[in-house]
């Protein structure tokens, strides 16, 4: 199924209102699990689409989406509605901030975001090869590789429900409790140079948020080293396709239902080298990181964005974890240039501010700063409160034979995964919703029963 239109509309779950040329365009499906149209909620984009899923377990993800001629697939107001619970107002925006790609020789480095763009005429038109789920319609004018002020409506978001794996399993207390998860994938593909970019933001039913860049297209042709600084391809010794990084970087305005009202904190555990009974002891701590600053992150290490004055129905403040994957970490060469060596971070907080939107070369506006070394700098005495995330995830691409010609995929990204949003978790089990805390009664004695025999 397609969708077509663009601009502000009314949406419910699986069910698309949009409105296009001053005419009213209606794309109606049912949402996944359910055998009619949802009940339409109204849901209102102030720029953009609004796009919205409902899942088998009861929940629903609702946004708005558009497409930056730099930043391309911006999400916006997003809202997660566990399934039986009240929506809540996760995040106002998420876009990739930076896409920075220098080569290990030092002979080059490209600046994907800034320098080229994402969206325009680098976004991609997709076909059913590219994307199984719905194709969804926008109006993107041509703008970069020379052409300004058509506009055309392209194809270019997809839309597609996947099954997400196991995602959860418990034979304890007699009983065995088992579902599998479901993913709702929004994704965009962007030429730039001879690589191709998948943006891709996947939404669980469980409130997860992945954010993922993969890359595919073509090694550059005019990027040839030495064994140093590249790898073989090819017949022989003589040609080194030189290594290179892709340093990317997204920007998270967070919301959390209490925009401007938020905190940060960092999670860190440490070995105090003591042995209790069957085990090292291991002390955890979380210290708030009350004004703008970069963040590294070591072995058990995160950081989380709260909002303090929200609780759940267990009186915890409900936020959301930034959750790493594996990363290179770097330094931006321009950042390496302004503030030396040591500019590297994997994490970045700062208030919001909507004009320093890119993570390095912030062209927007001359006096908001360039980078976000410099939003800190600018910033260091505020206190945190209109979140803002900046989190880094490096991948250094060493070439190999296999990737001509076309390389496969290969991805880069980290997960934003709730923490007490729910007092349990998301479509609790109805075996499980007395189990809240520590165990009493008949759950407790059949459990210390089992475990003994």
């Amino acid at each position: 199924m397609r969708i077509e239109g663009m601009m502000r509309g009314r949406i419910a779950a699986g069910m698309v209102v949009l409105v296009a040329g001053g005419a009213l365009a209606a794309c109606t499906a049912a949402p996944t699990g359910q055998e009619g149209p949802a009940q339409a909620t109204t849901y209102d984009c102030e720029s953009g689409a609004p796009i919205a899923q409902a899942f088998d377990n009861g929940s629903e993800w609702a946004m708005c989406w558009g497409v930056d001629p730099d930043r391309g697939l911006v999400l916006s107001d997003i809202r997660f509605t566990p399934a039986g619970d009240e929506p809540v107002l996760v995040a106002e925006e998420i876009a990739i901030a930076q896409l920075e790609v220098p080569y290990d020789s030092g002979e080059n480095t490209t600046y994907d975001i800034t320098s080229a763009g994402f969206g325009g005429t680098k976004m991609q038109t997709l076909t059913e090869t590219e994307c199984t789920g719905e194709r969804v319609a926008a109006d993107i004018p041509d703008i970069g590789d020379g052409t300004y002020g058509e506009i055309k409506n392209r194809e270019v978001l997809c839309a597609e429900v996947v099954d997400g794996g196991l995602g959860y399993r418990s034979g304890d207390f007699g009983e065995v409790v088992a579902e599998r998860r479901e993913d709702w994938q929004l994704s965009t593909i962007s030429k730039v140079g001879w690589y191709e970019y998948v943006t891709q933001y996947v939404f669980g039913s469980d409130g997860i948020i992945r954010s993922d860049l993969g890359a595919t297209g073509d090694i550059s042709p005019i990027d040839f080293s030495d064994h140093e600084h590249g790898s073989a391809v090819g017949e022989g010794d003589s040609a080194y396709a030189t290594s290179h990084s892709h340093n990317a970087v997204w920007r998270i305005h967070w919301a959390l239902d209490a925009p401007g009202a938020l905190a940060v904190e960092q999670y860190d555990a440490e070995d105090t080298g003591e042995m209790g009974a069957q085990s090292p002891i291991v002390e955890g701590t979380l210290e708030r990181i009350d004004h703008p600053a970069t963040a590294v992150w070591e072995d058990r290490r995160w950081w989380r964005v709260l909002a303090p004055d929200v609780l759940n129905d267990d009186g915890h403040p409900i936020s959301y974890e930034i959750e790493l994957g594996r990363s290179d970490t770097f330094s931006f060469t321009s950042d390496r240039l302004e503030h030396g060596d040591a500019a590297a971070y994997d994490v970045a907080f700062t208030n919001d501010d909507p004009c320093q939107l890119l993570a390095s070369r912030n062209s927007l506006t001359s006096d908001c700063g360039r980078s976000v070394h410099e939003y800190i700098e600018d910033s260091a005495d505020d206190q945190l409160a209109d979140v803002v995330s900046w989190v880094a995830v490096g991948f250094h691409h060493v070439v190999r034979d296999e990737d001509q010609s076309p390389m496969d995929m290969h991805w880069q990204g980290f997960a934003l995964r709730p923490r007490d949003l729910t007092a349990q978790r998301v479509a609790v089990p109805e075996e499980r919703e007395d189990l809240n805390g520590e165990l009493e009664g008949d759950r407790a004695d059949w459990y210390q029963l089992d475990d003994a025999g």
